[in-house]
């Protein structure tokens, strides 16, 4: 398509003239670009490009030249799509406006993300886009999910009253001229009363009600869609039971042109017809309402008030209305308003719904609490610190929201298939049609006018338009509830390829600080007493190590003595005077350097070594006291979850910058296959390329030391801190803190894609198997022809079917039995 008129693009990075030279040689050096302007003021680029494929040119060599065009995302809920056929009318109407880059159509949310190029076109562009292709939009809100759940209640609540109407017309049609031919005495009964011309006119009059009242939209929209040459599912029942209304009507009001061996009606397949598919529509309405349901769940843990300091009075404001530095007053068991900083008060908080830990966390001054979790019996005052979007809950509803309406690799086989599939079905109830009339027995306008109205209710594409999208929403709500939160849509295809899953191991298989492990006393020394001495020298240093030891001496409850003549020997240890007792604590040189004997201790310490933790001794007034083993201990569940992995056919790696000896400690203890030590942040991208060997590799890091390495691996996993969700360079984040998280986001990968291949399986199999019998192929060799009405039964039960087997996801168990350690998170309550 020939662009006239020529393109404004936002363009990054242009800070001074030599920016705007660069950009204006590379686009006039672009072919099939011409009229460029550059603009510094405005940061922007004006050109005119001859097709498409030129303006997408321009944009290439704008990234090249590092001064790439802005890009803009944006949602729009789209009304009136039915089937699989009209996502593809949709996709294709908003994929042909100039400067979009992507689309993503999602017939389950009834949604359309679009991320286009800023100035190229602009969100009304692409509304309009819609519009003309007969699908309203309008821009979808950051309730969009909840709008579109309370939507598809009250289209509920409008089909049933639409059902019932359309049924108590059609339910006396069907017994008028069904029953008939069922009952022989109804057939004499309606002869010797009113007559079997009146029946028809009857019939007539209930099936015209059906049609123009209940059935109406299905005339409104299929036929336009028809007259456009983009015909939907509303158009394969227009057409279908259109002409059965037709046929009856002529036979009913001009028999003298039709032979009376073919003179009957079919009032009653178009009424029933209207019924059976209106009742498959109020089912899809509900289920689709439920697969909002884990976003219902996250929208109700926010709070609708808070209780805020203003002039020295606590008042009630809403929270759309909370600024960051608002104070605000969180009483015993309300629910924490936004993320915020404790300035006053202690309590214990309910994380659940964040870390999946049941034990509620100790909170005082300084110590940060999150929306939506829940106060226990204190009172706290906090600063709020984050607000609105901007929130950790806010955050997870948008990132399950975003994953929810992703697109899989999968669906665009199906995108393919169904964009031309309401044409060909069209085209075989022609054929159909046409066969019967040539070829079949008398009445052969019966069998035709039989089957091709069959063919064009059954082949009705709803179900594979569902299959796919459903089963995602469910399953990654799902996940969110069980604190798995899929960033990226794709990755919930991608894990089901993966190989090898890479840990990295501070933080994620352990936790992340030293702790002392192990305290192995001399004869005739008291833990508790040594513990307090080493504690109190300790106390002086800044060493992680030295942290450990008095975080386990104050957690006893020790009480730490005086401490005098404090020194602290570089490459030794310390050393000091606690309580007028003289105490050393540091590696064997520093013994062996004071003429401290350590041969008691040796064996032990040797072994603590062995194990991978970190040896210190500990000599009090001249006499070996104890060996002190510190550690980075692993995470209770990271055996099991390594477990799991191994039982799921995966090999696991640990990629670490720790000495191979505490590295290859740690792998034995809890069953790791291959380990990568010594490793720099930066040097973890190659150690995951030496791990693929044509394998997939999965990354499971903290997110915060590791991004290159989560970004470059196929799938990322990042182990969340509770209110760090926001990480941009994994496609997966845990809530949990440990790696039963990513055996859980296996689960839910492996049960959806399954889900989804059931769907597919059905959804295109029912069609294959059933268009042919609708057609009439069982009827030389059985007598067989389908009813319109069985027809529409079967379409019906198609797409009930699809939504009823995806919604089967949202009973998806955890992988991994919980332990006391971490409980299911609360958002699966």
């Amino acid at each position: 398509m020939t662009q006239h008129s020529p393109t404004t693009l936002s363009i990054e990075g242009m800070t001074c003239a030599s920016c705007v030279g660069r950009v204006d040689r590379g686009l006039k050096a672009t072919k099939g670009i011409s009229d460029v302007s550059v603009n510094l003021a405005a940061e922007t680029a004006q050109f005119v490009s001859k097709t498409p494929e030129d303006l997408e040119a321009a944009v290439a060599a704008l990234d090249s030249l590092g001064y790439p065009a802005r890009r803009s995302t944006v949602t729009l809920s789209i009304s009136s799509m039915t089937c699989a056929s009209c996502v593809g009318r949709v996709d294709k109407a908003l994929a042909a406006v100039p400067g979009v880059l992507a689309v993503n159509v999602n017939l389950a949310a009834e949604t359309a993300t679009v991320t286009f190029l800023e100035g190229a076109t602009d969100p009304d562009a692409l509304l309009r886009a819609s519009d003309a292709a007969g699908y309203l939009a309008s821009l979808a809100d950051a309730g969009a999910s909840v709008d579109r759940t309370a939507r598809k209640e009250q289209e509920a609540r409008l089909l049933v009253r639409q059902v019932l109407l359309a049924a108590a017309l059609a339910v006396p049609v069907f017994l008028m001229e069904m029953g008939g031919h069922l009952s022989p005495a109804l057939h004499m009964a309606i002869a010797n009363s009113i007559g079997h011309q009146n029946s028809w006119l009857v019939q007539f009059v209930l099936t015209t009600l059906v049609m123009i009242g209940p059935g109406r939209s299905f005339y409104q929209k299929g036929f336009p869609a028809l007259l456009k040459g983009a015909p939907d599912m509303n158009s394969l029942v227009a057409v279908g039971t259109g002409a059965a209304y037709l046929y009856s009507i002529v036979a009913t009001f001009l028999p003298q042109l039709m032979p009376a061996a073919v003179r009957a009606v079919y009032f009653e397949a178009a009424a029933v017809i209207i019924v059976l598919i209106l009742i498959g529509r109020w089912l899809e309405a509900r289920a689709k309402g439920r697969t909002g349901a884990a976003i219902q769940k996250l929208m109700r843990l926010q709070p609708s008030i808070a209780h805020v300091r203003r002039n020295g009075e606590t008042v009630e404001i809403a929270i759309s209305a909370l600024r960051v530095d608002d104070v605000i007053l969180a009483r015993p068991g309300d629910r924490i308003a936004v993320d915020g900083e404790v300035i006053e008060g202690e309590s214990h908080v309910d994380e659940s719904m964040i870390s999946g830990e049941p034990i509620p966390v100790a909170k005082a001054i300084g110590d940060h609490v999150t929306s939506g979790t829940v106060n226990g019996a204190g009172s706290l005052t906090f600063r709020a610190t984050r607000v609105g979007g901007d929130t950790t809950l806010s955050q997870i509803i948008r990132m399950v929201e975003t994953a929810q309406g992703a697109k899989l690799p999968i669906q665009g086989l199906v995108d393919r298939i169904t964009l031309w599939f309401v044409p060909a079905v069209m085209g075989m109830a022609a054929l159909t049609v046409l066969v019967w009339l040539i070829f079949g027995p008398d009445p052969a306008l019966t069998y035709a006018l039989v089957a091709g109205v069959s063919v064009l209710i059954i082949a009705c594409p709803c179900a594979m338009g569902l299959a796919t999208p459903t089963s995602i929403m469910v399953g990654i709500g799902r996940a969110a509830e069980m604190g798995v939160l899929f960033r990226k849509g794709d990755a919930l295809q991608q894990l089901g390829n993966i190989g090898v899953v890479a840990l990295d191991k501070t933080g994620t298989v352990t936790e992340g600080r030293p702790e002392l492990t192990d305290l192995v006393l001399a004869d005739g020394f008291e833990r508790g007493m040594v513990l307090a001495l080493v504690a109190a020298v300790e106390e002086r240093s800044e060493h992680p190590i030295a942290e450990a030891i008095v975080r386990r001496a104050k957690a006893e409850g020790l009480p730490l003595g005086e401490v005098t003549a404090f020194t602290s020997i570089t490459g030794y240890g310390v050393r000091a005077k606690v309580d007028g007792v003289d105490v050393l604590v540091g590696a064997d040189r520093l013994m062996a350097r004071e003429g401290v004997e350590i041969n008691l201790l040796s064996g032990p310490e040797a072994d603590l070594t062995r194990k991978g933790r970190t040896a210190l001794f500990a000599a009090v007034d001249g006499r070996i006291a104890a060996v002190i083993g510190v550690a980075d201990p692993v995470k209770p569940a990271s055996r099991a979850a390594i477990l799991a992995l191994h039982q799921l056919g995966l090999k696991v790696a640990m990629i670490t910058g720790d000495k191979r000896e505490t590295a290859e400690a740690i792998a034995r203890e809890i069953g790791i296959d291959h380990v990568i030590a010594g490793v720099l942040p930066e040097g973890k991208v190659a150690a995951l390329d030496a791990l693929r060997q044509g394998k997939k590799v999965a990354f499971v890091g903290d997110g915060i030391n590791d991004a290159p390495a989560l970004a470059h691996a196929d799938v990322g996993i990042a182990i969340g801190t509770g209110t760090d969700v926001a990480i941009e360079s994994a496609d997966v984040v845990l809530m949990s803190g440990d790696l039963r998280g990513v055996v859980n986001a296996f689960e839910v990968s492996r049960r959806t894609m399954t889900n989804i291949k059931q769907n597919l399986v059905w959804a295109f199999g029912y069609n294959v198997a059933l268009i042919p019998v609708a057609a009439g192929v069982l009827y030389p060799g059985f007598g067989m022809l389908l009813s319109p009405v069985l027809a529409a039964g079967a379409m019906a039960v198609s797409s009930v079917f699809v939504l009823s087997n995806a919604l089967r996801l949202r009973w998806i168990a955890p992988a991994l039995e919980e332990t006391p350690v971490s409980a299911p998170s609360a958002l699966a309550t």
